[in-house]
């Protein structure tokens, strides 16, 4: 099984701050274990919501809400990377994937630009790159809460990476609290903090990849993370 384990933002990324070369180092060296492991599916980090754009569509029509956003429905139920020109393109492709889900359903979609090591300042960017990387971040509907599968947007931008997730109720949340680790299991009626970053790891059960997430909450130093089963 895979699942995706997600932390959230808050005010000092929010504001654009960049990792401390220790951060980096933690996070590089628990990578590391995943891949060497065999556990290490993907990783990814998103720049503050400043730069994204959210979405929302309702009988019909679709309302573009520039960010930052405030923390409200975020509970997720699957997401895609894209690399487009512009990120107007990857609205439009958000747009059919909203369209697929049919029009009668309330949707709402964050896009956000994806961390490029430039971006943190790891490295110097590429010469010649006019394309960025999005993350399509579709929230949860009652209906992918209780398990019916999203229809696939049909696009002429095929996304590096789409992932679905199966209901929350069969993820687990952990929160960091003066007091120590406590663990709930789904569902989760709401979340109101932002995605931040996640990584995608293979492990036989949700206690295998609980005992990842543990560390993983402690490495990127959050106040809360969720597992979450994928398709």
């Amino acid at each position: 099984m895979r699942f995706a384990i997600m932390h959230k933002t808050n005010a000092h990324w929010e504001s654009g701050a960049r990792p401390d070369p220790d951060l980096c180092a933690r996070v590089g060296a628990l990578l590391g274990e995943l891949a060497g492991a065999g556990a290490l599916q993907g990783a990814e980090g998103l720049r503050a919501s400043s730069e994204g754009v959210r979405l929302r569509f309702s009988g019909g029509t679709r309302t573009i809400i520039d960010g930052p956003f405030t923390g409200g429905h975020e509970l997720p139920a699957g997401f895609s990377i894209l690399r487009t020109p512009s990120i107007e393109e990857a609205i439009e492709w958000a747009t059919h994937e909203a369209n697929a889900l049919g029009p009668e359903q309330v949707v709402e979609i964050d896009i956000r630009p994806v961390t490029e090591p430039w971006d943190i300042g790891m490295a110097p960017k590429p010469a010649g790159i006019t394309t960025r990387r999005y993350m399509v971040l579709r929230k949860a509907t009652p209906a992918t809460e209780a398990g019916v599968a999203p229809s696939r947007p049909r696009a002429t931008n095929a996304p590096l990476v789409t992932e679905t997730m199966r209901p929350s109720g069969r993820g687990r949340r952990y929160v960091n609290s003066r007091n120590g680790v406590s663990m709930f299991d789904g569902p989760f009626v709401e979340t109101k903090e932002l995605l931040a970053g996640y990584i995608i790891v293979a492990a036989g059960s949700l206690d295998e990849a609980g005992r990842w997430a543990a560390r993983y909450l402690e490495t990127v130093a959050a106040d809360e993370v969720d597992v979450r089963e994928l398709e």
